[in-house]
């Protein structure tokens, strides 16, 4: 599905280029202080705050013969502008508006492409009265840009969000229906059974298995169907302690390891019933949730396991009490030596990379958002509110989201908890790793005194 498109509009020298090079992320568009360097339309990928879409810059909006180079760079600029799901239309806001301006803001009018307005040039206070003169375009507010400095772009993010997100968000639904098999990976402790396991789930002898530890020196993929899914399962080698020193954790042990988690959708974090949860359980329980990855514990060797229920509720306690920042994290037993309990890991990996796979719409979010901040307002330090505006969804795999609002670097981490565990509650999450990010407008206009 092709990605959303926005076209740059505007006079000849507004800054359509500068823009345009800056939300592309190289010097793609030549920038020189003469009007009319642009001639021909120039596209790209442009990137904002986790949005992405294809962004036009266009030649400067000349009214002139249309026979003439200018008319045909402005029939380009019509073009592009039919084409967009949005166009992005530049004043410079240190000279206000211009005949120009009005001319193309008519023009626009006339078109059925939606428009927002930005006065370019805006940094410090210099742009302002540019700005509140193009209230007079009737394209609702306008907002305070520098493209040169990079000013401004949260408030740009806000502007366009609604026109690109949407087919965004349809693409990567898309994309994640068609993703292909579960990335699972098999990690734990030097022998505590993830090759058995393996074998075990592949029905064949795939996995050099023995009581030695750390047999398995490498990561092997290998692709395989379960119940008409497929899987892509990854055994690894054990993350284990260096030898030479005593009572220290190696960084998670093998690199191979590592890259394991890292291109894996699904850890499962394979623990050894006769030993119990080891402080190593944890810190690889918490690397996992650190990249993002969807964890699942099972508890392997339970056909020998003693005194298995209180083994079970210790194993439970010590992870909420050790993964302090993700409650609930699936907790099932396993035998890999006689399949017992392997349908019901599986069925759990799939069904908890659903939800780490999982966008919820922008009217269901905001809908909780509302309910979350009346149960619960943010504080006022010193007096001072704390203002939440919104909340929008940037990414899936996993769950990323922006807060909108002022002040937000003063929002204490336990609110920001207590977000998190109540859009896991009430917008049915489950145990995923979230990212919340909070963004504040750095428009220089704004009252920073709010």
């Amino acid at each position: 599905m092709p990605l959303p498109t926005v076209a740059i509009v505007g006079r000849p020298n507004v800054g359509k280029s500068t823009l345009f090079n800056r939300l592309v992320g190289k010097r793609v568009a030549l920038v020189d202080d003469r009007p009319g360097v642009t001639r021909d339309r120039r596209e790209g990928e442009g990137h904002l705050l986790g949005l992405e879409f294809r962004v036009m810059d266009t030649a400067g909006f000349e009214d002139q013969d249309p026979q003439s180079l200018p008319g045909r760079m402005r029939a380009q600029t019509e073009a592009a502008v039919r084409e967009a799901d949005v166009a992005l239309f530049l004043i410079d806001g240190r000279e206000g508006l211009t005949p120009l301006d009005e001319e193309i803001a008519r023009w626009l009018r006339s078109e059925d492409t939606p428009v927002v307005v930005a006065a370019n040039k805006a940094e410090g206070k210099a742009g302002e009265a540019g700005r509140l003169e193009a209230y007079a375009l009737g394209f609702g507010e306008p907002f305070a840009l520098s493209a040169e400095h990079g000013e401004g772009l949260v408030d740009l993010f806000e502007a366009i969000r609604p026109f690109v997100e949407r087919d965004e968000n349809e693409a990567e639904e898309v994309e994640d229906e068609e993703g292909g098999p579960l990335k699972l990976a098999i990690v734990g402790r030097p022998n505590a059974g993830k090759s058995t396991l393996v074998n075990k789930m592949l029905g064949e002898e795939r996995m050099i298995t023995g009581p030695e530890a750390g047999i398995t020196r490498d990561s092997i993929s290998m692709d395989w169907i379960w119940q008409d899914k497929p899987v892509r399962l990854v055994d690894t080698a054990g993350l284990r302690k260096r030898a030479k020193v005593e009572d220290k954790l190696e960084k998670l042990s093998v690199m191979d390891t590592r890259r394991a988690i890292d291109h894996a959708e699904v850890v499962v974090l394979l623990l050894d019933a006769t030993r119990g949860l080891e402080v190593q359980d944890l810190k690889i329980a918490d690397q996992v949730l650190v990249e993002g990855r969807a964890l699942v514990i099972a508890i392997n060797k339970w056909d020998v396991a003693e005194h298995a229920s209180s083994l079970f509720n210790g194993v439970k306690a010590a992870l909420e009490e050790g993964l302090s920042q993700l409650k609930g994290v699936p907790v099932l037993t396993v035998s890999a030596k006689t399949g017992k309990g392997i349908d019901q890991l599986l069925g759990a990996a799939f069904e908890i990379r659903e939800n780490w796979s999982r966008r919820v719409s922008t009217g269901e979010l905001n809908r909780w958002f509302e309910r979350a901040i009346e149960a619960n307002p943010p504080p006022a330090p010193g007096g001072k509110r704390i203002k939440l505006r919104y909340i929008t969804q940037v990414k899936s795999r996993p769950p990323s989201f922006v807060i909108f609002g002022t002040r937000v670097d003063q929002l204490p981490k336990s609110y920001e908890r207590y977000l998190l565990n109540s859009m896991r509650r009430d917008l049915k999450l489950g145990p995923v790793p979230l990212r919340l990010t909070m963004r504040a407008p750095k428009n220089p206009f704004d009252n920073k005194a709010q």
